[in-house]
């Protein structure tokens, strides 16, 4: 993260912790790299890339897709580790050049079909994304299209709560997005019993819970 970045109301980079448990966060400085990063990159249990537009990287670099790591996936599997550079458009780019010991890295280059819907800061282009739609977008391409919908749905309950705030305003609790949020929290409740229930009491759960689908 850049230096400022976790100090600013608008930062949507904490929501993503919020929604996907093994995430993990580190300030950003020219000159020195957080030990503990350096770390995570060289533990052999993630397959990390930077996730950056390819028109920046060299093009031996550049990927757009990642391992599938959804649930039921290959036990030995490495788990993809997204480097998500949280800054201002122009910091994210000083970063990108300036971190040498992301050098060796893929590139993952998404191309999006639908524009930011990002309001609380403004850009110039609509393929600019903030952090959390960035993240969702890849967890959409890991397999996890319940974590990505649900990031998406935290985000539009984030920014209706920060707009409804700067105009003094109480949120609508009963709104659109508010509504969508909780749906999806009883989609993963309802996995989430289906799936204990699968592991304690083995195939006669299984089809109970396919005949509630």
């Amino acid at each position: 993260m850049a230096d400022i970045e976790p100090l600013k109301p608008s930062n949507t980079g904490w929501l993503i912790a919020d929604v996907v448990p093994d995430t993990f966060a580190f300030g950003w400085a020219r000159t020195e790299v957080a030990p503990g990063l350096l770390a995570l990159l060289a533990d052999p249990q993630w397959e990390p890339l930077v996730v950056f537009p390819g028109e920046f990287a060299q093009a031996e670099r550049v990927v757009t897709r990642v391992s599938d790591c959804a649930p039921g996936g290959p036990a030995n599997a490495k788990r993809p580790l997204l480097v998500l550079l949280d800054a201002t458009w122009p910091e994210a780019r000083k970063m990108f050049r300036k971190s040498p010991y992301l050098n060796h890295l893929p590139v993952l280059s998404l191309a999006p079909e639908q524009v930011s819907r990002y309001v609380l800061r403004h850009s110039r282009r609509g393929d600019h994304f903030c952090t959390a739609e960035v993240a969702a977008l890849c967890l959409e391409l890991t397999g996890d299209a319940h974590a990505a919908l649900t990031l998406d749905a935290y985000l539009d309950v984030f920014t209706h709560h920060y707009l409804q705030a700067k105009h003094q305003l109480p949120p609508q609790w009963e709104g659109e997005a508010h509504q969508r949020l909780r749906a999806l929290a009883r989609g993963a409740e309802a996995l989430a019993v289906c799936s204990s229930r699968e592991n304690g009491a083995g195939q006669g759960w299984r089809r109970s819970c396919d005949s509630n689908k």
